[in-house]
């Protein structure tokens, strides 16, 4: 078995949230749309493939992880409750163990922030630090152990701003 990446992918600009609105139902603005597009295309010609699209059922989650489908970046995806705001990345990583053993090597996550830079400084430091900023359609590339606890033995590869994809 070899080691896998994972992407945690921050959702695209979307709606403000308003009065008497359920979170959940907030959808990505033109602009969102537009720019997580870019970010999307970006990352196809950078010839980036997910096995699994796994994303935070949400609605701003969901159409961005329907953007980077449509963009040829994975043909499968998958919703998860783990990555709705205040997830459990326990849950999460019960999930990917499972996940590797079936052969899985490349996964975005798709989800929100401050989970996600959280959950990648749990992965590389072992605890959330509440340092890594990810911006709306930012990526944050990991590396993952082969073996073992990715608690504290990932390692970080890539950290970039949705400006430097468009």
């Amino acid at each position: 078995m070899s080691t896998s990446k994972v992407y945690l992918i921050r959702h695209g600009i979307a709606e403000n949230r308003a009065d008497n609105a359920p979170d959940e139902n907030r959808q990505l603005t033109k602009e969102g749309v537009q720019k997580t597009r870019k970010v999307a295309n970006r990352l196809h010609l950078m010839n980036i493939h997910f096995d699994l699209i796994l994303t935070s059922p949400l609605l701003r989650a969901r159409q961005t992880a329907d953007i980077l489908q449509t963009a040829g970046l994975g043909h499968k995806i998958k919703e998860s409750t783990s990555l709705v705001p205040n997830g459990d990345i326990n849950n999460w990583l019960n999930w990917y163990q499972q996940w590797r053993q079936s052969g899985g090597h490349c996964l975005a996550l798709v989800g929100h922030q401050p989970d996600q830079g959280n959950w990648a400084e749990i992965l590389v430091w072992g605890e959330p630090k509440e340092g890594l900023i990810l911006k709306k359609a930012g990526v944050i590339g990991l590396v993952l152990p082969e073996t073992g606890d990715p608690v504290g033995n990932s390692f970080l590869f890539w950290l970039t701003s949705p400006k430097l994809l468009l």
